[in-house]
């Protein structure tokens, strides 16, 4: 199978580089004009941790930025120069998103080159609120694995699929077996989320180099039902289906992207060294295959997961013997933020796994549905399981 191999340094580093400006133009008469003025990006973030967003729209008659680091942005005000601003926060460290609106058009900072874009979603630039220490995901000294891109032919949905795989540290130089996480991305993202905005592999980085999680593979498939994304951008799919009883549709990973990644990579093929994990509609697919799966997979962690109906009888089987689930299950970890407009569904579903008796734990946090409460849940997720 066609193999692309990323050095997960770079990856990095790509995510980190600081916004440049963009050559100057030649002067005129055939004379270099050199470089021109740094371009400015259209953030600030003060030592307090307040951030100022600054547009310079002077023909503008209304300008607003709107994102994930606060729910309601007050408005944008123009100031004599034409500069539009605001200041928000202060905010918790972290990586947010934010979006500019200038007379009801959508633009991301022309300056920021630090920006994502998924397979449904709009556009974003991207910032970073630094704290005392180095987050999880930030980048560190450490040593590195490798982010590697496969692609295979799914025989369950008959199309070409992408999939992203994360090896550890001293991967190539090793003969061992690994054990191994499914991690599934959500409505908004393609197999690429979890690296490129989840920064999963700096994470697992992290967290082996300070000795915290057993290295592991991390295979990141394509979680829709048909041809990623990456492969064939004219041919999306639909957005997010629900199956009778209020599940999301299945994806190929027990058929497909377990045989598959078993038998490219150096991965053990025990119940006890196999996760998955995944969040919002990838939390839901991790319930549906993972409950349903106990065979197969002994850690399951859902991050924030749609929760539809007709649980009661999506699990039946695994109600219907809470003894022998438990006795294989190691570790099932769901999480949600208080303000996630999921949480009362997720409250609803642990009270359910309770009434069945099935071991598990409920962790709530703070905030909503967003990344950086991901990025928290897989740095507290991966160091518990394989253990």
């Amino acid at each position: 199978m066609n193999k692309i191999v990323i050095s997960a340094l770079s990856l990095a580093m790509i995510s980190l580089l600081p916004a440049q400006a963009p050559p100057a133009a030649a002067g005129r008469g055939g004379r270099g004009g050199g470089r021109g003025a740094p371009a400015q990006l259209a953030y600030e973030v003060h030592p307090d941790r307040t951030v100022t967003f600054k547009l310079r729209a002077p023909q503008a008659t209304n300008v607003s930025v709107s994102g994930d680091f606060v729910q309601m942005v007050p408005p944008m005000v123009k100031g004599e120069d034409g500069t539009w601003s605001v200041t928000v926060g202060p905010l918790r460290p972290a990586i947010y998103y934010y979006v500019f609106n200038v007379d009801g058009v959508r633009a991301l900072d022309p300056a920021n080159p630090l920006s994502t874009t998924n397979d449904r979603t709009d556009g974003q630039s991207m910032f970073e609120v630094k704290g005392d220490k180095p987050a999880p995901y930030d980048y560190q000294a450490v040593p590195h694995g490798e982010v590697r891109i496969n692609y295979y032919q799914s025989k369950k949905f008959d199309a070409p699929q992408m999939v992203w795989v994360y090896t550890p540290p001293g991967y190539d130089s090793s003969t061992q077996k690994y054990p191994a996480l499914y991690l599934l991305h959500g409505a908004g993202d393609t197999e690429a989320g979890w690296v490129v905005v989840g920064r999963a592999n700096l994470i697992l980085d992290n967290l082996i180099a300070e000795g915290k999680a057993k290295p592991m593979i991390v295979v990141m498939p394509y979680g829709r039902p048909s041809r990623s994304a990456g492969i064939e951008a004219s041919a999306l799919p639909p957005g997010p289906q629900a199956a009778p009883g209020g599940s999301m549709f299945p994806n190929d990973v027990v058929e497909d992207v377990i045989p598959f990644a078993e038998k490219q990579y150096r991965i053990s093929a025990k119940a006890d060294d196999r996760a998955i994990a995944g969040l919002s509609m990838g939390g839901n697919q991790t319930l549906e295959i993972g409950l349903t799966h106990l065979d197969l997979f002994h850690y399951i962690g859902a991050f924030s997961p749609v929760i539809g109906g007709g649980a009661e009888d999506l699990f039946k089987s695994t109600f219907a013997d809470p003894a022998a689930a438990n006795k294989k299950l190691k570790l099932f970890h769901i999480y949600i933020g208080k303000e996630d407009t999921l949480f009362q569904s997720n409250v609803t579903f642990d009270a359910l796994l309770t009434t069945h008796q099935i071991k598990h734990s409920f962790i709530q946090t703070e905030e909503w549905h967003v990344w950086r409460n991901w990025r928290d849940y897989l740095a507290d997720f991966a160091p518990q399981i394989f253990r």
